[in-house]
């Protein structure tokens, strides 16, 4: 489900006197990865050989890079163009996503949601409805296909004749297991992003970017009460 999020501008002053751009987090995240093409920088996989050694996390490098004043750079991703380094850090910061909240494949499906411009589809509008199972076309339209259930013995002018009995097979069509999958789908998602958005804030990394509270809302295919719960 595709939305128009513009992105709004606050009189809070960035570096160089410029003023930082107020996001919220989905904002952040497709400015990132859809207008800077940010990429992931998962980690490898764990080297059995190294597994005694001490290294350094993608947070500690990211800290001391911030600190240094140094550009982030984008990796062998992108040899030959930049990225902003705020979009490099949201970048980092949904590359940590943990495992708790669906770690890699969650990064990669936050990502490539964010890149897309999406959100992820919780079926909006859906409810199980009772179908045929198959449907036939003739010159007389669209009929649901039947099938022989039993024979019956019917008395028909006079004579007793053997007739068959025909059913339509139907389903639920979406069933409701399809619809609650996308909607637990839905708040993983949500959930993943209110832990980069925590990141976010609470890392103070970002130079030109600042990210605002506001979240999708946790469940819209509840209909809102009052304008109140409308606007959460």
């Amino acid at each position: 489900m595709k939305h128009d999020r513009n992105l709004h501008s606050a009189s809070q002053q960035a570096g160089h006197g410029r003023p930082k751009r107020i996001m919220t987090v989905q904002q952040a995240l497709e400015w990132a990865f859809r207008t800077e093409c940010a990429q992931l920088e998962l980690p490898e996989p764990p080297d059995p050989e190294r597994e005694h050694g001490y290294g350094f996390g993608l947070e500690y490098v990211l800290m001391q890079r911030a600190a240094l004043g140094c550009k982030i750079d984008g990796g062998r991703y992108k040899l030959g163009d930049y990225t902003h380094e705020d979009a490099e850090v949201i970048a980092a910061t949904v590359s940590g996503i943990p495992d708790s909240l669906g770690g890699k494949r969650m990064a990669i499906r936050v990502a490539e949601l964010a890149r897309a411009g999406l959100t992820p589809d919780w079926m909006p509008g859906a409810v199980p409805r009772c179908v045929p199972v198959e449907m036939k076309r003739n010159r007389h339209g669209d009929h649901a296909t039947t099938v022989v259930v039993g024979t019956e013995r019917v008395l028909s002018r006079g004579k007793w004749r053997t007739v068959e009995v025909r059913a339509c097979p139907v389903t639920y069509s979406p069933y409701p297991e399809q619809i609650e999958a996308a909607r637990r789908d839905y708040q993983a998602w949500r959930r993943a992003l209110a832990w980069v958005r925590d990141g976010l804030k609470d890392g103070g990394m970002l130079r030109e970017v600042e990210v605002m509270e506001g979240m999708p809302r946790v469940r819209p295919w509840v209909k809102p009460k009052s304008r109140k719960l409308a606007e959460r």
